[in-house]
């Protein structure tokens, strides 16, 4: 059958170290890959919003593999993340906005009665992106999802006819411990997919399709056909993160008249992001493993299984390239080297209000005494408009943008100006702000 050639021809296309590794589940999402994917990258898949598809939950196992598990049920969590690595760093901020927006709405949803084989299918009310269940690998089993979200709510520059944001279905399997808890990892595995709104999924298969007949025949050459189906392929398991603040308090603008920032918080967030961002000699290979995945570069964690930070980072840039190609080499070389971009503007802000300022104690010429200074935090713009700066904003202070009504500078004589996209493009670079709040109308 189709599906029997697709999967030998997907199997086939593995390095020959995989028949050594266990691969104990295969998960298969029913809806059709894009022909316009060059021939070694990741598939890419489209889905309608709200849209119900089937996901195949396949047991893999070869005899005497896992028993364990046989007659036993495992757990498995579906989560629907980013694949750009920006909006990894402040995915809480975008589904808290996401939230803000969509009240009630679910990012991601079970359609249970469509479903087969699954048992206490769960989605936490505080978890908008993610479900789970149980689920027995001996019987028939078919798990129906759908996304609410559509690529384009997540784009930065919204002037439309903007290219959506990829996002990735990632599936992570548990069996049970002693403590009859699922907290033991079996297998994880994912796809990179764009949601469209209703109907446009197919709309846009529709016109790869034609842009891919018109190529001529050397070209076609370089791009994978369209399967039927989508594999998801082995990954790193989803890292669990608690995050500071969970729910942000929606009357902020009414009941508050100042930002609640805990002194020293700033740092941990620094300490945080370039934990995060930099790969450390100090490394394991798990580590290595999983800072390669959320940097997005999945399709070459096989190949350095067993390289540590170090090993990672002895590597020269020549090493790289030959390894990876020259466009995927060069990224990873940048990456684990942690080179970064300059950023388009950078403004420095100040959370003492202009009151506390003029109350400190001053010299007799005026000038504030010495041992009196203000902390302030860099802020770094790359789109230069007001909704940027409002979101990182509200990144500095742990709430969501939605609690921050409006931005204002003062002007002369103490008028107060609305901040508007030009006139931050008009803000000399490295500017100190002072900030202070005022309560909402």
């Amino acid at each position: 059958s189709d599906f029997g050639s697709l999967l030998t021809q997907e199997e086939s296309n593995l390095p020959p170290d995989t028949d050594n590794k266990i691969l104990p589940f295969q998960y298969v999402l029913c809806a059709s890959t894009s022909p316009a994917v060059k021939l070694h990258d990741e598939t890419l898949t489209y889905l309608n919003q709200g849209q119900s598809y089937e996901i195949r939950m396949i047991d893999n196992r070869k005899i005497g593999e896992l028993p364990e598990i046989t007659g036993k049920m495992v757990k498995s969590i579906i989560r629907v993340v980013f694949h750009d690595r920006r909006l990894q760093y402040t995915e809480h901020q975008q589904l808290e906005g996401w939230r803000w927006n969509r009240p009630g709405d679910r990012i991601l949803d079970l359609d249970i009665p469509m479903s087969v084989g699954i048992i206490d299918p769960r989605a936490n009310p505080t978890q908008l992106n993610t479900v789970e269940f149980l689920w027995d690998p001996s019987k028939r089993t078919s798990v129906f999802i759908q996304v609410h979200c559509i690529s384009t709510e997540f784009t930065m520059r919204k002037h439309g006819g903007e290219k959506g944001v990829p996002f990735r279905i990632q599936i992570d399997t548990f069996k049970e411990n002693e403590n009859e808890e699922y907290t033991e990892h079996l297998h994880s595995a994912s796809c990179q997919v764009k949601v469209f709104k209703p109907k446009g999924a197919d709309r846009k298969q529709k016109t790869d399709r034609e842009k891919m007949e018109k190529r001529a025949p050397q070209e076609k050459e370089k791009y994978q056909p369209s399967y039927e189906t989508t594999i998801l392929t082995e990954c790193s398991p989803w890292p669990e993160v608690t995050y500071v603040n969970n729910s942000p308090s929606p009357g902020f603008n009414s009941t508050h008249n100042s930002f609640p920032v805990a002194e020293g918080y700033e740092c941990l967030i620094s300490t945080n992001m370039l934990r995060s961002k930099n790969l450390l000699p100090t490394a394991t290979p798990q580590d290595a493993q999983q800072w390669l995945h959320r940097n997005r570069f999945s399709p070459f964690c096989r190949l350095f299984t067993n390289f540590s930070g170090a090993d990672l980072l002895k590597l020269t840039r020549e090493d790289v390239i030959q390894i990876c190609g020259p466009a995927d080499g060069i990224r990873l070389f940048n990456a684990l080297k942690g080179r970064v971009v300059r950023p388009r503007l950078t403004i420095y802000v100040c959370q003492e209000s202009q009151q506390a300022r003029e109350q400190q104690p001053k010299h007799e010429n005026g000038d504030a005494a010495a041992n009196t200074f203000f902390v302030y935090h860099a802020i770094y713009l790359e789109e230069l408009t007001a909704a940027e700066l409002t979101e990182k904003i509200a990144q500095l202070f742990n709430i969501s943008p939605r609690q921050i009504n409006q931005i204002f500078k003062q002007g002369p004589t103490g008028i107060h100006v609305l901040v508007s996209d030009e006139m931050i493009q008009n803000f000399q670079d490295e500017v100190c702000f002072v900030l202070d709040t005022m309560k909402g109308i």
